[in-house]
């Protein structure tokens, strides 16, 4: 009898959640945000921004375990779609290496954060 030995990788998962706190979309997400997922993510946020009736956001990276340039696509958008409308963008909860791409990507720059 011969056994076949299968390896599955994990697939990439990500979670987004949303809540309202002082005229500000809190965007809590959790896993990776790459190309992968930014589409999907990016379709949520703006949905959830326009139903919300708020001002601003803020994106809550607590959980999240790797960034790459879509991810900070995905967030220079929503910059420019919130402050089109007066609003600001903050981060929150970045670890070290997350804080280190916005850095290095200039999104520092233009985005408020709460660390």
């Amino acid at each position: 009898m011969n056994t076949i030995k299968r390896t599955y990788e994990r697939m990439k998962i990500v979670d987004i959640g949303f809540s309202i706190e002082k005229n500000t979309l809190v965007v809590k997400i959790r896993g990776e945000i790459d190309a992968g997922s930014t589409d999907m993510l990016r379709r949520k946020i703006d949905i959830e921004y326009d139903c919300a009736n708020v001002r601003d956001m803020t994106f809550d990276l607590k959980e999240v375990s790797f960034m790459d340039s879509s991810g900070i696509g995905l967030i220079i958008g929503r910059y420019k779609r919130v402050s089109a409308l007066g609003g600001c963008i903050r981060i929150k909860g970045a670890n070290k290496t997350l804080r280190r791409i916005i850095e290095l990507s200039g999104l520092g720059r233009i985005v408020k954060s709460d660390d």
